[in-house]
């Protein structure tokens, strides 16, 4: 019978006295959240003081000193490197020379594409490095997903595997390149 009772008031969630101290005591662990800030603006320039905080917070961005991309090539000794490993006559072979690049006017393509500033800019080694992963994970995905009922579906899994397995190596080797010549020592 005693069961019967507590089944049948629902509304009793605890046979235990209510006890003031412990609604105090909860109350009191709760700290306000400092997400709140105060900005004092003027009309150059806006700064941020957390709450809590004794002063404005310094930008990573603006602490970091702008990469000097040619002293990082001296520093790497990339074009020795490059030499010795024949990739100069290679691509000479090839018919690329220097009077090639400047008839076709490379550099200067270069320059106006942002490639330069590309190199310089910290957001790019992680970008081709995210590139790189999608573009490796698309070919093997690529062969399971589609079919192999015709012999062109057979030719296109396998053209879409080869240029996302080199295009994919590609921009790691790239962002391999980028991070080397970002870092600062």
């Amino acid at each position: 019978m005693t069961i019967m009772k507590s089944v049948a008031n629902p509304l009793t969630f605890s046979s235990a006295p209510y006890s003031p101290l412990k609604v105090q005591f909860m109350a009191a662990q709760q700290k306000p959240i400092p997400s709140a800030t105060k900005t004092v603006g003027s009309k150059k320039s806006t700064t941020v003081f957390p709450l809590g905080e004794p002063g404005p917070r310094v930008s990573s961005l603006t602490s970091m000193p702008p990469v000097k991309l040619l002293t990082r090539v001296e520093q790497l000794r990339l074009l020795t490197k490059a030499e010795k490993a024949g990739l100069l006559s290679a691509v000479e072979k090839f018919g690329l020379s220097l009077s090639t690049i400047e008839k076709l006017g490379l550099l200067s393509k270069a320059e106006e594409f942002g490639v330069l500033s590309a190199a310089t800019d910290p957001g790019t080694a992680s970008t081709l490095l995210s590139l790189s992963l999608v573009l490796l994970i698309l070919g093997p995905s690529f062969v399971y997903l589609v079919p192999e009922d015709y012999p062109w579906e057979i030719a296109l899994q396998v053209v879409i595997a080869l240029l996302s397995v080199v295009s994919g190596s590609a921009a790691f080797a790239a962002s391999n390149l980028v991070s080397n010549l970002q870092k600062l020592n």
